[in-house]
């Protein structure tokens, strides 16, 4: 082993190290202080790590002050803004004050549904013939969506006009004969009677003479007074109750009774009408088309499909809804009528005022209960365009009560939304 000997500089703050004497081996200790980095660095590197721990206090200072600000809604400024993804503020009540800072109650998401969606339904059975309409199509009200095989209803619409004819017929030449009628049974039975007198004065005659053998008269001439008076007497008994029926309301019952039928085969004939009518199938209202179940040649039943077979779905865009499930432990910061504000991930800019309704029933699967956002009327040159049913929204729940004000259109940016001083024309009116 040498006999060099370590020592520590003079600056060292170490206690001085004993030197051995010459000859005698070297502590383990003191060879491992010798190998120390000297005062002046080990003082540098202390300094470099004070500073490095300095700007990571600061920089999670910042980060907690930044994480607050953002959860509670306020700028670094103080001024109030909606916690919106686009940075934008949110679209107001016109006609109220605007929404408070910090009220925000709830921000979920929800998926767009028609407020009003309709299955076009054909009412009859039949072969479709001509579809005048395809997925996306914007329609108006009555305008021909398709068009079933008429011929079979042609048919029962000819037949019923007959029938109902007839029926008219029959009720006239009652009503138009019976006068006449009347006076002829009268004038026939004034002649009977008229006949009857001296027939039964002769055989009166012929039997006095006979009792009496005044003169001699036969047999048979005896039967044929008799049965003359008879018959006489007998046609006079038949007129008088003819007449009688036609004067007491009977021959008024037959009347009546054809006129119920007519009026039978009016409502046949109007049914049948109604079938032929419904093979062209129209629009109930004007919207877009949504989905199309149906192509030419399917042949109709609804009466087989329980009235839930369509030809196609329907809605009218410029009446959305979005439908959000909220949670029954958030279910306390929800209530009806709330102010709402909705935007899409895919126009995040635009934002559009709703206002909430809670659903009577909850889904005790999930543990929450449906809410439906009502949005304003959409303008009709947007329909469709902007908000699409089944697409994803962010409805923004806010605090504040309803105040007295409508809701208004779309709002794309600060400035638009400042500018605003009056209900836009889409507005919906609580």
């Amino acid at each position: 082993m040498s006999d060099t000997h370590y020592t520590n500089p003079p600056a060292a703050r170490e206690p001085a190290v004993e030197i051995p004497h010459a000859g005698a081996p070297t502590p383990l200790s003191q060879r491992v202080r010798s190998l120390r980095l000297p005062p002046q660095q080990s003082a540098g590197g202390s300094r470099t790590g004070w500073i490095a721990w300095s700007l990571c206090g600061l920089f999670a200072a910042s980060t907690a002050v930044l994480g607050y600000l953002q959860a509670t809604g306020k700028s670094p400024a103080g001024e109030s803004r909606a916690a919106d993804p686009a940075g934008n503020s949110p679209a107001h009540f016109a006609g109220s004050e605007s929404v408070p800072a910090g009220e925000i109650a709830l921000h979920a998401k929800g998926y767009i549904i028609p407020a009003h969606q309709i299955l076009v339904s054909p009412q009859v059975t039949g072969k479709i013939e001509t579809l005048k309409f395809t997925e996306g199509a914007r329609v108006k009200e009555r305008d021909l969506l398709a068009a079933l095989e008429t011929t079979d209803y042609t048919a029962d619409v000819k037949r019923a006009e007959s029938l109902w004819e007839a029926a008219r017929y029959k009720r006239d030449e009652l009503k138009g004969t019976f006068p006449e009628e009347q006076i002829q049974v009268a004038k026939e039975m004034e002649e009977a009677k008229a006949q009857l007198k001296p027939l039964e004065q002769a055989f009166e005659r012929n039997k006095t003479l006979r009792s009496a053998n005044q003169t001699f008269i036969s047999d048979q001439d005896m039967e044929e007074s008799e049965s003359r008076s008879l018959a006489m007497r007998r046609r006079v008994e038949r007129l008088t109750s003819v007449l009688k029926l036609m004067t007491d309301g009977t021959r008024e019952k037959r009347i009546r009774a054809a006129e119920a039928e007519v009026s039978q085969a009016e409502a046949e004939l109007a049914k049948a009408k109604w079938r032929l009518d419904n093979c062209f199938i129209r629009a109930p209202i004007s919207g877009t088309i949504l989905k199309k179940n149906a192509e030419v040649g399917n042949v109709v039943n609804p009466i087989a499909f329980n009235g839930s077979y369509s030809l196609c779905d329907m809605a009218d865009l410029c009446e959305l809804e979005v439908e959000v499930t909220v949670q029954e432990r958030d279910l306390s910061k929800v209530f009806a009528g709330q102010r709402c504000t909705i935007y899409t991930e895919a126009y995040p800019e635009r934002k559009y005022e709703g206002e909430g309704r809670l659903m009577p029933i909850a889904d005790r699967a999930k543990g929450a209960v449906p809410v439906r956002v009502k949005l304003a009327r959409i303008p009709r040159d947007e329909e469709g365009l902007y908000l699409k049913p089944e697409m994803g929204a962010m409805v923004i729940f806010w605090s504040a009560k309803p105040g007295k004000g409508t809701l208004v259109a779309p709002t794309t940016s600060p400035s638009a939304e400042a500018a605003s001083t009056e209900p836009a024309r889409g507005s919906l009116r609580k």
